[in-house]
């Protein structure tokens, strides 16, 4: 039987809706309309698209499944439509759960903020966990660290010289407390060393918190990204902590992320389509959106000797730092599409063969329509806003790849991060990544080949008893 190409379905359980329609797509162009409504979603241009990506030997046949779908494609968002709030404050709204009705067993292109991806289920993200103080997460993120520092800082230069100098805590770079770490005077380095020690304690603390959840229940290893990565301090940190932890009795691993921090996010965003969405290319371009930056690359895929990705890697990146600018949304959207505009042709100068996708990672929860929905606070200008969606900015600004539409994908960053450790987390089940950024991004993971393994097992078992 030909291979299946998989169209999500938005709203799998709404009574109006055609179920599977199966057609051979070589011998009609088609269009899909709800039932009851009056809003067609235009599948043709893409399924074609996205057959067009495979090697001609592979095209031969294909059928493609069409369900109904008014989310990431040419032409209609998905609608907005109001549903009940969600059980538990900071998990993902009902709104946002809809994503989970896009998916389609993870063998097609998932929707965006899909619970479902090609290798793993995301359980959980951006769960914004209060206490008295706030947001228990605000306790562990860049900003907090640096407030630790000046605190200790401000106490010595009652009595003495700051060793530190005069720097704002804030503008000091990883690079000088490091070197203050490993070479600076005994009080410099005593001073560094105490601010480690107090963040390691708020990192344990939160990470405690997060393990208490319902979601993260059971979560085997914790992989810590963001800019501490790139420093000794942030190695410290996340050690000291897991000791913390291990002496409370939770004897979770706790590890820094593989890649480098200003490559993990784009890398990542490789993993927001199976591997077959890469055949015949060799490259994907990818954002990564923070509160401070705005990094955009070229990742390098090449299936063809690592369909687990395991060898992903940034061939060439754009960075801007708009924190310093503090520019419009708008001004922020001409900025980005720019630099990816400039990398589309920087590819075709290369000999890339770029995959018609751009996933990018953005803060916050994101809808099946690419909006989002809240956690956008730290973007230039207005993110959420109801008049704004992101994935029709950027096919606006790019409608095609080539000689492809556009496809986008958009999924929150600390998912993004986290998706680039997938190849080298398979001997867990369940784990989690934080990330110390601007705030603390969160998400928790489960290992689809895992889980279906042990479902396969118990299967087996059970016809065996019989």
């Amino acid at each position: 039987m030909p291979p299946l190409l998989m169209i999500p379905n938005a709203r799998d359980n709404a009574p109006n809706v055609n179920p599977v329609a199966e057609m051979p797509i070589d011998e009609r162009p088609f269009r899909v309309r709800r039932e009851g409504s009056h809003r067609a979603a235009r599948i043709a241009p893409l399924t074609a698209s996205l057959k067009d990506t495979l090697p001609p030997e592979s095209r031969k046949g294909t059928r493609v499944a069409i369900r109904a779908f008014s989310g990431n494609i040419p032409g209609r968002p998905m609608s907005r439509t109001a549903t009940p709030k969600a059980k538990k404050k900071g998990a993902k709204s009902s709104r946002a759960r809809k994503a989970d009705a896009t998916v389609n067993g993870g063998d097609g292109l998932a929707a965006n903020g899909s619970a479902r991806l090609s290798s793993v289920i995301v359980d959980s993200y951006n769960l914004e966990l209060r206490d008295s103080q706030g947001f228990v997460g605000d306790r562990a993120s860049g900003r907090a660290f640096r407030k630790l520092l000046e605190d200790i800082r401000k106490v010595l230069r009652r009595e003495d010289e700051d060793p530190l100098g005069d720097e704002p805590s804030a503008e000091i770079s990883k690079s000088k407390l490091d070197k203050a770490l490993a070479k600076g005077s005994p009080e410099a380095a005593g001073l560094v060393h105490g601010a480690i020690e107090d963040f390691a304690q708020e990192l344990a603390h939160v990470t405690k918190r997060f393990l208490s959840t319902e979601e993260w229940a059971g979560t085997e290893r914790i992989v810590v990204g963001g800019g501490m990565k790139e420093s000794r301090i942030g190695e410290l940190v996340v050690g000291r902590a897991a000791v913390l932890l291990k002496s409370c009795g939770i004897g979770i691993d706790m590890e820094m992320i593989g890649h480098h921090p200003d490559e993990a996010g784009l890398i990542g965003c490789a993993h927001l389509a199976p591997a077959w969405i890469y055949q015949g290319h060799d490259s994907i371009l990818a954002v990564d959106v923070g509160g401070s930056n705005i990094r955009c690359g070229i990742v390098s895929v090449d299936v063809k000797r690592n369909r687990d990705l395991s060898k992903a890697s940034v061939w060439k990146s754009e960075l801007w730092r708009h924190r310093d600018d503090k520019p419009s949304r708008d001004e922020a959207m001409e900025r980005l599409t720019g630099m990816l505009k400039d990398l589309i042709a920087r590819a075709e100068k290369g000999a890339r063969k770029l995959c018609p996708l751009i996933g990018i990672g953005v803060p916050g929860v994101i809808l099946a329509d690419g909006s989002i929905e809240r956690g956008g606070q730290n973007l230039p200008g207005n993110w959420e806003s109801s008049r704004f969606n992101l994935v029709h900015a950027i096919r606006e600004a790019i409608p095609e790849i080539g000689e492809h539409e556009t496809a986008v994908v958009v999924h929150n960053d600390a998912v993004v991060q986290g998706l680039s450790q997938i190849p080298f987390m398979q001997d867990v089940t369940h784990w989690g990544v934080l990330t110390i950024g601007t705030g603390l991004g969160n998400a928790r993971f489960t290992n689809r080949a895992a889980l279906e393994g042990r479902n396969d097992k118990a299967g087996s078992k059970a016809k065996k008893k019989s």
